[in-house]
């Protein structure tokens, strides 16, 4: 795959992303305001580039993912790149690709959807994708692609069944309807809704959370919640007695439980 980046000091420059380091934080912005944020195939090379490095780069904890400008997160998938699409052509769109909510998925560092504004389609689909979505309360969340003779086809379909239920994700995708951000928390989709102007300041609020946390247990915590979409019950019980006793051979773990028998803070080295 092309790259489509260079590396300038702690920034690295795309052409339709905003990606950025700072204090042990990656925060990639999807910058295509003039058009809500549509995902094309640019935007969506360039995120799972920014991922990935995030991912390989031992200084970041988190990744923050948001949108550009104050009306949408994303607005989903570019529909005018879908106008001469043919049945062949839908078949082969993912065959062999890698997705950027997969890669956003599997990576084993807490991921923050900062949702500003509107979040539906590909938008709403990235979004549920992260491990958290902390939202304003302007923002709006659908999957409107029955409206445009089309199903979801970023994990929809899966992903917002397990969040909400059959019967909410066949009302929501059957009609295309939208919900307020309001509904998306009662409904257990977001974790948070804060005014616009405090969006910024809860989202560092979650991050200096995650940030005392061991970044080792971390990552083992996040593959046994996965697990548990992914498997019955009764292999993810077992997956769970595996990855518990693979905490013990941490570093993290002994300093956790040597700082609560002292009352002291524990100082995590994540390893």
């Amino acid at each position: 795959m092309e790259c489509f980046f260079c590396l300038k000091e702690n920034a690295m420059v795309f052409d339709t992303i905003i990606y950025e380091k700072k204090e042990n934080i990656a925060w990639i912005t999807l910058n295509r305001p003039e058009v809500l944020n549509a995902q094309n195939d640019v935007l969506r090379a360039e995120l799972i580039e920014a991922v990935d490095d995030s991912k390989k780069d031992d200084e970041v904890q988190v990744i923050v993912i948001t949108g550009a400008g104050d009306k949408a997160f994303s607005a989903g998938g570019d529909i005018s790149m879908f106008t001469e699409l043919t049945l062949s052509d839908a078949i082969n769109l993912f065959r062999g690709e890698r997705r950027a909510v997969s890669v956003v998925r599997e990576t084993l560092k807490p991921i923050i959807a900062m949702v500003n504004g509107l979040a539906v389609g590909g938008g709403f689909e990235l979004a549920m994708a992260c491990d958290l979505i902390i939202a304003s309360d302007n923002a709006r969340f659908g999957l409107p692609e029955i409206k445009v003779g089309q199903i979801p086809g970023g994990g929809g379909t899966q992903m917002l069944t397990r969040l909400a239920g059959e019967k909410k994700a066949k009302e929501l995708i059957f009609t295309g309807d939208l919900i307020s951000a309001k509904e998306a928390l009662d409904l257990g989709i977001v974790n948070q809704v804060v005014p616009s102007e405090n969006l910024k300041n809860a989202v560092e609020n979650i991050i200096k959370k995650l940030k005392s946390k061991s970044q080792v247990i971390l990552k083992i915590a996040k593959i046994a919640v996965n697990k548990a979409l992914e498997t019955t019950l009764h292999s993810g019980l077992e997956s769970e007695k595996e990855l518990f006793a693979m905490c013990f051979g941490t570093q993290d773990q002994k300093e956790g439980v040597r700082a609560f028998l002292k009352k002291e803070h524990p100082v995590f080295k994540g390893k």
